[in-house]
């Protein structure tokens, strides 16, 4: 459990950690490194640096917390890794449902084991899903999670590598959108932005612009046109469904 400097949420919570590559975006990947960090330091959890890893004693950390807060679940790892157990997962779940003060936010490159697990998955309000969509080549795991039922569908385009001019929003409640960073980042064309943010606002989507990137992301900053764009999606009692 770790406060977050991520814009779109609160805090991190790594019931497992460590990874591997499936597409263009992990090219340089956050994780990856700050593992490698983590395990100079001598932190345990990362004895195994970026080694997929599964923490049980993870589980029990939620139910401690009094206030409701805001959970960004993997952010070290990816919970529908090939090589966790399907029982693992469920327990993550069940972890989350048995929590609803909070919400949990849970994101996936690997959108085709999501959609297999769906039906063995108890979907609470709490729980939003997305996946990761960071060029054309990667869309059809939109089509993965829109078959979920997750109450909340998000979709992050981080590291935003290549224009996403056509993408299907129906029954997608949020996009968040950020530029790659650091000293090998890959560059963000100010028009991929803007596309998807049009895109958004003619389905009435909530927006996200998280980052420009860049060597110096702290630098670049996070202004689009002049303004922040820090859309949320609703509750899901309220939330309008976009078809």
């Amino acid at each position: 459990m770790a406060n977050s400097s991520i814009e779109w949420t609160e805090m991190t919570w790594n019931p497992t950690t460590g990874c591997n590559k499936v597409s263009a975006g992990c090219k340089h990947c956050y994780a990856e490194i700050m593992a490698k960090r983590l395990k100079a330091m001598g932190q345990e959890k990362y004895k195994d640096g970026f080694k997929l890893r599964i923490h049980p004693e993870s589980l029990d950390i939620p139910y401690t917390w009094k206030k409701p807060k805001i959970v960004f679940v993997n952010s070290m790892s990816d919970l529908f890794h090939k090589d966790i157990p399907t029982d693992f997962i469920i327990s993550v779940f069940k972890v989350m449902n048995e929590n609803p003060i909070h919400t949990f936010q849970v994101l996936t490159k690997r959108a085709e084991r999501l959609l297999e697990l769906n039906d063995q998955l108890t979907w609470t309000e709490n729980i939003w899903m997305g996946v990761s969509v960071e060029d054309e080549r990667v869309v059809d795991r939109i089509d993965y999670l829109r078959d979920t039922g997750a109450a909340v569908k998000f979709l992050s385009c981080e590291p935003l590598i290549g224009p996403l001019d056509k993408l299907n929003l129906s029954k997608i409640n949020w996009v968040i959108v950020g530029g790659e960073s650091g000293p090998k980042s890959r560059p963000m064309k100010y028009e991929w932005v803007t596309s998807i943010k049009v895109q958004c606002e003619k389905k009435k989507i909530a927006f996200f612009f998280k980052q420009w990137g860049g060597r110096n992301k702290k630098a670049t900053g996070r202004v689009l046109d002049g303004k922040t764009y820090d859309g949320m999606p609703l509750s899901p009692k309220t939330m309008r469904v976009h078809v």
